[in-house]
Protein backbone atom coordinates (compact mmCIF):
# COMPACT_ATOMS: atom_id res chain seq x y z
CA UNK A 1 0.00 0.00 0.00
CA UNK A 2 2.83 2.38 0.83
CA UNK A 3 4.52 1.67 -2.50
CA UNK A 4 1.31 2.33 -4.41
CA UNK A 5 0.80 5.63 -2.57
CA UNK A 6 4.42 6.63 -3.16
CA UNK A 7 4.35 5.93 -6.90
CA UNK A 8 0.93 7.56 -7.31
CA UNK A 9 2.24 10.68 -5.58
CA UNK A 10 5.29 10.75 -7.83
CA UNK A 11 3.11 10.49 -10.94
CA UNK A 12 0.50 13.07 -9.95
CA UNK A 13 2.72 15.38 -7.87
CA UNK A 14 1.68 19.05 -8.00
CA UNK A 15 4.46 21.59 -8.46
CA UNK A 16 4.27 22.77 -4.85
CA UNK A 17 4.76 19.29 -3.35
CA UNK A 18 8.40 18.06 -3.01
CA UNK A 19 9.11 14.55 -4.22
CA UNK A 20 10.33 13.57 -0.77
CA UNK A 21 7.00 14.44 0.89
CA UNK A 22 5.66 10.90 0.44
CA UNK A 23 8.89 8.90 0.12
CA UNK A 24 10.58 9.84 3.39
CA UNK A 25 7.51 9.17 5.60
CA UNK A 26 6.84 5.90 3.73
CA UNK A 27 10.43 4.75 4.35
CA UNK A 28 10.13 5.70 8.02
CA UNK A 29 6.91 3.70 8.36
CA UNK A 30 8.38 0.47 6.93
CA UNK A 31 11.33 0.77 9.33
CA UNK A 32 9.28 1.68 12.44
CA UNK A 33 6.74 -1.10 11.83
CA UNK A 34 9.47 -3.67 11.31
CA UNK A 35 8.51 -4.43 7.71
CA UNK A 36 12.17 -3.79 6.96
CA UNK A 37 14.64 -4.10 9.86
CA UNK A 38 16.88 -1.12 10.45
CA UNK A 39 20.08 -2.93 9.45
CA UNK A 40 18.55 -3.96 6.08
CA UNK A 41 17.31 -0.41 5.48
CA UNK A 42 20.80 0.89 6.22
CA UNK A 43 22.31 -1.66 3.81
CA UNK A 44 19.90 -0.60 1.05
CA UNK A 45 20.64 3.09 1.68
CA UNK A 46 24.38 2.40 1.52
CA UNK A 47 23.93 0.57 -1.78
CA UNK A 48 22.01 3.53 -3.22
CA UNK A 49 24.43 6.25 -2.08
CA UNK A 50 26.68 5.99 -5.18
CA UNK A 51 23.55 6.21 -7.34
CA UNK A 52 22.44 9.36 -5.52
CA UNK A 53 25.93 10.86 -5.76
CA UNK A 54 26.03 10.18 -9.50
CA UNK A 55 22.58 11.66 -10.04
CA UNK A 56 23.30 14.76 -7.94
CA UNK A 57 26.56 15.39 -9.79
CA UNK A 58 24.86 15.02 -13.18
CA UNK A 59 22.20 17.53 -12.11
CA UNK A 60 24.89 20.07 -11.21
CA UNK A 61 26.73 19.45 -14.50
CA UNK A 62 23.45 19.94 -16.35
CA UNK A 63 22.66 23.18 -14.55
CA UNK A 64 26.06 24.78 -15.17
CA UNK A 65 26.24 23.59 -18.79
CA UNK A 66 22.79 25.02 -19.40
CA UNK A 67 23.96 28.35 -17.95
CA UNK A 68 27.03 28.34 -20.18
CA UNK A 69 24.97 27.50 -23.29
CA UNK A 70 26.61 24.19 -24.17
CA UNK A 71 23.48 22.37 -25.17
CA UNK A 72 21.96 25.45 -26.71
CA UNK A 73 24.96 25.37 -29.05
CA UNK A 74 24.47 21.64 -29.64
CA UNK A 75 20.75 22.11 -30.27
CA UNK A 76 21.42 24.87 -32.77
CA UNK A 77 23.08 22.47 -35.19
CA UNK A 78 20.09 20.18 -35.85
CA UNK A 79 17.89 23.28 -35.86
CA UNK A 80 19.96 24.76 -38.70
CA UNK A 81 20.00 21.42 -40.55
CA UNK A 82 16.21 21.06 -40.24
CA UNK A 83 15.60 24.20 -42.36
CA UNK A 84 12.36 24.59 -40.41
CA UNK A 85 11.02 21.08 -41.12
CA UNK A 86 9.54 19.35 -38.02
CA UNK A 87 10.41 15.93 -39.51
CA UNK A 88 14.05 16.87 -40.12
CA UNK A 89 14.24 18.38 -36.64
CA UNK A 90 12.90 15.14 -35.17
CA UNK A 91 15.63 13.21 -37.01
CA UNK A 92 18.26 15.57 -35.63
CA UNK A 93 16.89 15.25 -32.11
CA UNK A 94 16.90 11.45 -32.43
CA UNK A 95 20.54 11.46 -33.48
CA UNK A 96 21.66 13.91 -30.83
CA UNK A 97 19.65 12.28 -28.02
CA UNK A 98 20.80 8.76 -28.95
CA UNK A 99 24.49 9.68 -28.97
CA UNK A 100 24.17 11.79 -25.82
CA UNK A 101 22.41 8.98 -23.97
CA UNK A 102 24.90 6.33 -25.05
CA UNK A 103 27.98 8.43 -24.30
CA UNK A 104 26.96 10.62 -21.35
CA UNK A 105 24.12 8.64 -19.70
CA UNK A 106 20.38 9.00 -19.84
CA UNK A 107 20.38 11.59 -17.04
CA UNK A 108 22.42 13.91 -19.26
CA UNK A 109 19.89 13.61 -22.06
CA UNK A 110 17.00 14.39 -19.76
CA UNK A 111 18.64 17.16 -17.75
CA UNK A 112 20.75 18.90 -20.39
CA UNK A 113 19.04 18.15 -23.67
CA UNK A 114 15.30 18.29 -22.93
CA UNK A 115 15.18 22.02 -22.06
CA UNK A 116 17.24 22.87 -25.14
CA UNK A 117 15.09 20.77 -27.46
CA UNK A 118 11.95 22.38 -26.04
CA UNK A 119 13.35 25.88 -26.50
CA UNK A 120 14.67 25.09 -29.99
CA UNK A 121 11.32 23.75 -31.18
CA UNK A 122 9.57 26.79 -29.71
CA UNK A 123 12.01 29.14 -31.43
CA UNK A 124 11.41 27.38 -34.75
CA UNK A 125 7.64 27.69 -34.18
CA UNK A 126 7.07 23.95 -34.56
CA UNK A 127 5.07 21.89 -32.11
CA UNK A 128 7.56 20.81 -29.41
CA UNK A 129 5.71 17.71 -28.21
CA UNK A 130 7.26 15.07 -30.55
CA UNK A 131 10.74 16.38 -29.92
CA UNK A 132 10.57 16.60 -26.12
CA UNK A 133 8.90 13.17 -25.94
CA UNK A 134 11.79 11.84 -28.02
CA UNK A 135 14.20 12.98 -25.29
CA UNK A 136 12.62 10.84 -22.58
CA UNK A 137 11.98 7.81 -24.81
CA UNK A 138 15.56 7.80 -26.09
CA UNK A 139 16.95 8.46 -22.62
CA UNK A 140 15.53 5.05 -21.74
CA UNK A 141 15.62 2.92 -24.90
CA UNK A 142 18.85 4.36 -26.34
CA UNK A 143 20.73 3.62 -23.12
CA UNK A 144 21.42 0.01 -24.11
CA UNK A 145 24.78 0.54 -25.77
CA UNK A 146 27.38 1.00 -23.01
CA UNK A 147 27.69 0.34 -19.27
CA UNK A 148 27.94 4.10 -18.59
CA UNK A 149 24.75 4.83 -20.54
CA UNK A 150 22.51 3.88 -17.63
CA UNK A 151 22.95 3.08 -13.95
CA UNK A 152 21.05 -0.15 -14.55
CA UNK A 153 23.72 -1.09 -17.09
CA UNK A 154 26.47 -0.45 -14.57
CA UNK A 155 24.81 -2.74 -12.07
CA UNK A 156 24.39 -5.47 -14.67
CA UNK A 157 27.91 -4.99 -16.07
CA UNK A 158 29.39 -5.94 -12.70
CA UNK A 159 27.81 -9.43 -12.86
CA UNK A 160 27.67 -10.10 -16.63
CA UNK A 161 31.30 -11.18 -16.93
CA UNK A 162 31.91 -8.96 -19.98
CA UNK A 163 34.57 -6.45 -20.91
CA UNK A 164 33.50 -2.95 -21.90
CA UNK A 165 34.21 -3.69 -25.57
CA UNK A 166 32.36 -7.03 -25.52
CA UNK A 167 29.36 -5.40 -23.83
CA UNK A 168 29.19 -2.72 -26.53
CA UNK A 169 29.64 -5.26 -29.32
CA UNK A 170 26.75 -7.39 -28.06
CA UNK A 171 24.42 -4.45 -27.55
CA UNK A 172 25.21 -2.41 -30.69
CA UNK A 173 22.62 -4.08 -32.93
CA UNK A 174 19.89 -4.15 -30.24
CA UNK A 175 20.63 -0.45 -29.62
CA UNK A 176 20.12 0.41 -33.28
CA UNK A 177 16.93 -1.68 -33.43
CA UNK A 178 15.54 0.11 -30.36
CA UNK A 179 16.16 3.53 -31.95
CA UNK A 180 14.60 2.42 -35.26
CA UNK A 181 11.45 1.15 -33.50
CA UNK A 182 11.13 4.42 -31.61
CA UNK A 183 11.56 6.52 -34.77
CA UNK A 184 8.95 4.56 -36.73
CA UNK A 185 6.49 4.81 -33.84
CA UNK A 186 7.06 8.54 -33.42
CA UNK A 187 6.49 9.23 -37.12
CA UNK A 188 3.17 7.40 -36.86
CA UNK A 189 1.99 8.65 -33.47
CA UNK A 190 2.89 12.32 -34.02
CA UNK A 191 2.05 12.46 -37.74
CA UNK A 192 -0.33 15.39 -37.25
CA UNK A 193 2.14 17.42 -35.15
CA UNK A 194 4.97 16.76 -37.59
CA UNK A 195 2.84 17.78 -40.57
CA UNK A 196 1.69 21.04 -38.98
CA UNK A 197 2.75 24.15 -40.89
CA UNK A 198 5.27 26.35 -39.13
CA UNK A 199 5.17 29.88 -40.58
CA UNK A 200 8.58 31.48 -40.41
CA UNK A 201 10.31 28.27 -39.26
CA UNK A 202 12.75 28.22 -42.17
CA UNK A 203 13.74 31.81 -41.48
CA UNK A 204 14.14 31.08 -37.74
CA UNK A 205 16.38 28.10 -38.56
CA UNK A 206 18.81 30.46 -40.29
CA UNK A 207 19.52 32.31 -37.04
CA UNK A 208 23.23 32.57 -36.11
CA UNK A 209 24.52 29.46 -34.39
CA UNK A 210 25.26 29.89 -30.67
CA UNK A 211 28.89 29.95 -29.61
CA UNK A 212 30.23 26.67 -28.24
CA UNK A 213 31.52 27.19 -24.66
CA UNK A 214 34.88 25.45 -24.86
CA UNK A 215 35.54 25.08 -21.14
CA UNK A 216 32.20 23.38 -20.53
CA UNK A 217 32.64 21.17 -23.60
CA UNK A 218 36.14 20.06 -22.56
CA UNK A 219 34.94 19.35 -19.02
CA UNK A 220 32.03 17.25 -20.27
CA UNK A 221 34.31 15.31 -22.61
CA UNK A 222 36.78 14.75 -19.77
CA UNK A 223 33.91 13.53 -17.59
CA UNK A 224 32.91 11.12 -20.35
CA UNK A 225 36.48 9.84 -20.51
CA UNK A 226 36.34 9.51 -16.75
CA UNK A 227 33.25 7.30 -17.02
CA UNK A 228 35.14 4.95 -19.34
CA UNK A 229 38.30 4.92 -17.25
CA UNK A 230 36.50 4.33 -13.96
CA UNK A 231 34.49 1.53 -15.52
CA UNK A 232 37.66 -0.14 -16.79
CA UNK A 233 39.33 0.33 -13.40
CA UNK A 234 36.38 -1.03 -11.44
CA UNK A 235 35.75 2.34 -9.76
CA UNK A 236 32.28 3.79 -9.36
CA UNK A 237 31.60 6.39 -12.10
CA UNK A 238 30.12 8.69 -9.46
CA UNK A 239 33.70 9.83 -8.82
CA UNK A 240 34.11 10.98 -12.41
CA UNK A 241 30.72 12.71 -12.34
CA UNK A 242 31.61 14.41 -9.04
CA UNK A 243 34.91 15.63 -10.45
CA UNK A 244 33.17 17.15 -13.48
CA UNK A 245 30.56 18.78 -11.25
CA UNK A 246 33.22 20.26 -8.95
CA UNK A 247 35.22 21.72 -11.85
CA UNK A 248 32.18 23.33 -13.48
CA UNK A 249 30.73 24.55 -10.17
CA UNK A 250 34.08 26.05 -9.10
CA UNK A 251 34.39 28.00 -12.35
CA UNK A 252 30.82 29.22 -12.01
CA UNK A 253 31.40 30.35 -8.42
CA UNK A 254 34.73 32.04 -9.16
CA UNK A 255 33.25 34.03 -12.04
CA UNK A 256 30.13 34.91 -10.07
CA UNK A 257 27.86 33.19 -12.61
CA UNK A 258 26.07 31.21 -9.88
CA UNK A 259 25.91 31.37 -6.10
CA UNK A 260 26.21 28.53 -3.58
CA UNK A 261 22.45 28.51 -2.95
CA UNK A 262 21.70 28.16 -6.66
CA UNK A 263 24.11 25.26 -7.04
CA UNK A 264 22.67 23.61 -3.94
CA UNK A 265 19.20 23.83 -5.46
CA UNK A 266 20.56 22.26 -8.64
CA UNK A 267 21.47 19.13 -6.66
CA UNK A 268 17.73 18.68 -6.01
CA UNK A 269 17.94 17.16 -2.53
CA UNK A 270 14.15 16.45 -2.39
CA UNK A 271 14.40 14.33 -5.52
CA UNK A 272 17.41 12.43 -4.17
CA UNK A 273 15.51 11.75 -0.94
CA UNK A 274 12.65 10.44 -3.05
CA UNK A 275 15.03 7.95 -4.67
CA UNK A 276 16.34 6.88 -1.27
CA UNK A 277 12.85 6.46 0.17
CA UNK A 278 11.71 4.54 -2.88
CA UNK A 279 14.63 2.14 -2.55
CA UNK A 280 13.85 1.42 1.10
CA UNK A 281 10.14 0.83 0.46
CA UNK A 282 10.83 -1.42 -2.53
CA UNK A 283 13.32 -3.46 -0.50
CA UNK A 284 10.62 -3.99 2.12
CA UNK A 285 8.24 -5.25 -0.58
CA UNK A 286 10.93 -7.60 -1.92
CA UNK A 287 11.74 -9.00 1.52
CA UNK A 288 8.06 -9.58 2.26
CA UNK A 289 7.26 -11.81 -0.71
CA UNK A 290 8.16 -10.27 -4.05
CA UNK A 291 11.58 -11.88 -4.18
CA UNK A 292 10.14 -15.38 -3.62
CA UNK A 293 7.52 -14.84 -6.33
CA UNK A 294 10.12 -13.70 -8.86
CA UNK A 295 12.32 -16.70 -8.09
CA UNK A 296 9.49 -18.94 -9.29
CA UNK A 297 8.77 -16.88 -12.41
CA UNK A 298 12.25 -16.42 -13.89
CA UNK A 299 12.93 -18.90 -16.72
CA UNK A 300 16.24 -20.72 -17.11
CA UNK A 301 18.52 -20.68 -20.15
CA UNK A 302 19.29 -18.32 -23.04
CA UNK A 303 16.80 -19.59 -25.60
CA UNK A 304 14.72 -17.00 -27.43
CA UNK A 305 11.53 -17.78 -25.42
CA UNK A 306 13.49 -17.48 -22.15
CA UNK A 307 15.05 -14.16 -23.17
CA UNK A 308 11.67 -12.78 -24.26
CA UNK A 309 10.11 -13.87 -20.97
CA UNK A 310 12.92 -12.27 -18.97
CA UNK A 311 12.70 -8.99 -20.90
CA UNK A 312 8.93 -8.91 -20.46
CA UNK A 313 9.15 -9.67 -16.74
CA UNK A 314 11.83 -7.00 -16.26
CA UNK A 315 9.72 -4.42 -18.14
CA UNK A 316 6.64 -5.24 -16.06
CA UNK A 317 8.58 -5.00 -12.80
CA UNK A 318 10.23 -1.73 -13.87
CA UNK A 319 6.82 -0.14 -14.39
CA UNK A 320 5.62 -1.38 -11.00
CA UNK A 321 8.58 -0.59 -8.76
CA UNK A 322 10.89 1.54 -11.00
CA UNK A 323 13.71 0.18 -13.15
CA UNK A 324 16.56 0.65 -10.67
CA UNK A 325 15.05 -1.53 -7.91
CA UNK A 326 13.79 -3.91 -10.62
CA UNK A 327 17.26 -4.62 -11.98
CA UNK A 328 18.68 -5.04 -8.47
CA UNK A 329 16.00 -7.58 -7.59
CA UNK A 330 16.22 -9.56 -10.83
CA UNK A 331 20.02 -9.72 -10.87
CA UNK A 332 19.98 -10.87 -7.26
CA UNK A 333 17.50 -13.65 -8.07
CA UNK A 334 19.42 -14.69 -11.20
CA UNK A 335 22.70 -14.92 -9.32
CA UNK A 336 21.09 -16.62 -6.33
CA UNK A 337 19.57 -19.37 -8.47
CA UNK A 338 22.68 -19.84 -10.55
CA UNK A 339 20.78 -18.89 -13.73
CA UNK A 340 23.34 -16.53 -15.27
CA UNK A 341 24.99 -19.12 -17.54
CA UNK A 342 26.45 -16.43 -19.79
CA UNK A 343 25.52 -12.81 -20.57
CA UNK A 344 22.19 -13.52 -22.32
CA UNK A 345 19.85 -13.45 -19.29
CA UNK A 346 21.51 -10.34 -17.83
CA UNK A 347 21.29 -8.45 -21.13
CA UNK A 348 17.66 -9.52 -21.59
CA UNK A 349 16.91 -8.04 -18.17
CA UNK A 350 18.61 -4.82 -19.31
CA UNK A 351 16.39 -4.66 -22.37
CA UNK A 352 13.37 -4.94 -20.11
CA UNK A 353 14.49 -2.25 -17.65
CA UNK A 354 15.79 0.13 -20.35
CA UNK A 355 13.08 -0.16 -23.03
CA UNK A 356 10.18 -1.07 -20.73
CA UNK A 357 10.07 2.13 -18.62
CA UNK A 358 8.69 4.12 -21.57
CA UNK A 359 5.29 2.68 -20.69
CA UNK A 360 4.73 4.74 -17.52
CA UNK A 361 6.00 7.78 -15.64
CA UNK A 362 7.16 5.62 -12.73
CA UNK A 363 9.21 3.31 -14.95
CA UNK A 364 12.49 5.20 -14.55
CA UNK A 365 13.96 8.08 -12.59
CA UNK A 366 14.87 9.76 -15.87
CA UNK A 367 11.22 9.96 -16.89
CA UNK A 368 10.27 11.51 -13.55
CA UNK A 369 13.06 14.06 -13.98
CA UNK A 370 11.92 14.78 -17.55
CA UNK A 371 8.36 15.38 -16.43
CA UNK A 372 9.49 17.75 -13.70
CA UNK A 373 11.70 19.75 -16.07
CA UNK A 374 8.84 20.22 -18.52
CA UNK A 375 6.48 21.24 -15.73
CA UNK A 376 9.00 23.90 -14.69
CA UNK A 377 8.79 25.21 -18.27
CA UNK A 378 4.97 25.30 -18.14
CA UNK A 379 4.78 22.40 -20.61
CA UNK A 380 2.70 19.82 -18.73
CA UNK A 381 2.60 16.26 -20.01
CA UNK A 382 -0.51 14.11 -20.37
CA UNK A 383 -0.54 10.69 -18.68
CA UNK A 384 -2.97 9.21 -21.21
CA UNK A 385 -0.93 10.37 -24.19
CA UNK A 386 2.32 9.17 -22.62
CA UNK A 387 0.77 5.75 -21.99
CA UNK A 388 -0.68 5.44 -25.51
CA UNK A 389 2.72 6.24 -27.02
CA UNK A 390 4.31 3.69 -24.70
CA UNK A 391 1.84 1.02 -25.78
CA UNK A 392 2.92 1.66 -29.37
CA UNK A 393 6.69 1.54 -28.72
CA UNK A 394 7.33 -0.74 -25.74
CA UNK A 395 5.82 -4.12 -26.80
CA UNK A 396 7.29 -3.90 -30.30
CA UNK A 397 10.60 -2.69 -28.93
CA UNK A 398 10.86 -5.47 -26.34
CA UNK A 399 10.23 -8.19 -28.91
CA UNK A 400 12.39 -6.87 -31.75
CA UNK A 401 15.29 -5.77 -29.55
CA UNK A 402 15.33 -9.11 -27.70
CA UNK A 403 15.26 -11.00 -31.00
CA UNK A 404 18.22 -8.86 -32.15
CA UNK A 405 20.10 -9.73 -28.95
CA UNK A 406 19.38 -13.44 -29.41
CA UNK A 407 20.64 -13.28 -33.01
CA UNK A 408 23.86 -11.57 -31.94
CA UNK A 409 24.40 -14.15 -29.21
CA UNK A 410 24.13 -16.91 -31.81
CA UNK A 411 26.93 -15.31 -33.78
Amino acid sequence: MLLVVLLATAITRPKWLPEAAAAVPAAAVVIVTGALPWHQARTEATRLLPVLAFLGAILVIGHVCQQEGLFAAAGGRPARASRGSPVRLLGGVFGLASVTTAALSLDTTVVLLTPVVHDTATRLRVRPKPHVYACTHLANSASLLLPVSNLTNLLAFSVAGLTLIHFGALMAVPWLVAIAVEYAAFRLFFARDLAAAAPGAARAAEAPLPRIPRFALVTVLATLAGFVLTSLAGVNPAWAAAAGAVVLAAKSLIRGEAGPAELARAVSIPFLLFVLGLGVVVEAVVQNGLGAVLARLIPAGSSLPSLLALAGLAALLANVVNNLPAVLVLLSVLAGRGLLGGPGPVLAVLIGVDVGPNLSYAGSLATLLWRRLLADRDHPTDLGEFTRLGLLTVPAGLVLVTVALWAVLQI
